[in-house]
């Protein structure tokens, strides 16, 4: 039985005294112990070894008071499984040497045995567990389908992505067996996940945003629900699309247990636009930890009461910064706790 279960009774729904908090990118690049771990092992070094992936899920949680750890992890060990030899380099980020831009390319990429591919997370997860000796509950996660197909066919990040747009718009039965190939890996890869112990599930479509709405119906959102219908019957299934408020009306009639939701909308319209029925997840703004302590507990609590504190999970609209100080997080975190109804 887990101690502090206020993120799974938010995501239940259930009334609570106060929201659950947790960042994402909790255990990122803001952390010293983080950075120093950085000096000595590289990237993909760290995603790939049990008991460091381990301990940096756990850096986060003995600094501050948070209701939920998540895996340390990256969703590009997704499509690294797949065949695709992913890199993470300095200044540039997420690299491939050879992108997808040919049916011939996406035909050759095998859906893998997850086992086989990706059992370093799972040890990961045995291990994690064991640190965190029931306090809090564990979430895994995984990219959405399109924007993991975005890094496989730009290579690298964009800010727009319009090479991986236009592979879509061009060649779209290469680009629907490739999101399908990505969707099965990625259930596989949950469902074990969930069958390793975490508490919940939370899909990252980062890049769903660069999307008109009716592009995202066709190149990611029907990926999503497939992951969504696949997963719901066995655990708690959280989806984040950034910049993708357009789409919130058609996610709260799928069986998600929460959305997701960015700055970019106001409280009251995110309520409105999911029936007042999801319990929703944000949405302070990354950007906005750079103001004084003070100011982030007021802006917090402003958040919270807006949202209300019911079906609500205090969190950033996107993954925190590598430059915020730590007091500042610890602001935002203990206001959430602090927080009391007026």
């Amino acid at each position: 039985m887990i101690k502090n279960d206020l993120y799974l009774k938010a995501l239940r729904g259930e009334n609570v005294e106060r929201p659950p908090v947790w960042m994402m990118r909790q255990a990122g690049r803001f952390l010293p112990e983080f950075r120093a771990m950085r000096d000595e092992y590289d990237f993909f070094t760290r995603c790939r070894t049990p008991e460091l992936a381990a301990e940096i899920t756990m850096m986060p949680i003995r600094r501050y008071p948070l209701d939920a750890a998540i895996l340390f992890s990256d969703i590009l060990v997704v499509p690294q499984a797949m065949g695709m030899d992913f890199k993470m380099v300095d200044s540039v980020g997420p690299w491939l040497e050879t992108p997808i831009r040919t049916m011939e390319q996406v035909q050759n990429i095998e859906v893998p045995n997850v086992n086989d591919t990706l059992g370093y997370v799972f040890d990961a997860i045995e291990l994690t567990l064991q640190k965190l000796d029931n306090d809090i509950p564990l979430i895994g996660f995984a990219g959405s389908p399109w924007t993991i197909l975005c890094y496989c066919v730009e290579g690298k990040g964009s800010k727009a992505f319009d090479i991986a747009k236009s592979f879509c718009f061009q060649n779209p039965e290469a680009a629907h067996l490739l999101l399908q190939k990505i969707t099965d890996t990625t259930i596989a890869y949950l469902k074990r996940k969930v069958e390793k112990g975490v508490s919940a599930v939370q899909v990252f479509d980062s890049w769903g945003g660069m999307l008109s709405p009716e592009d995202y119906q066709e190149f990611s959102w029907k990926y999503i629900n497939q992951i969504v219908e696949a997963l719901s019957p066995l655990t708690h299934v959280v989806v984040f699309g950034k910049g993708c408020w357009f789409a919130l009306e058609e996610m709260t009639l799928s069986k998600v247990s929460a959305l997701g939701v960015d700055w970019t909308i106001r409280p009251e319209y995110a309520r409105v636009l999911t029936n007042h029925t999801m319990t929703l997840q944000g949405n302070f703004d990354p950007a906005r930890l750079h103001s004084t302590p003070e100011t982030i507990k007021k802006m917090v609590n402003e958040m919270i009461n807006r949202f209300g504190k019911d079906r609500y999970i205090a969190n950033l609209g996107h993954g925190i910064l590598p430059n915020i100080p730590l007091e500042n997080a610890e602001a935002f975190i203990r206001a959430v706790v602090d927080w009391k109804a007026n």
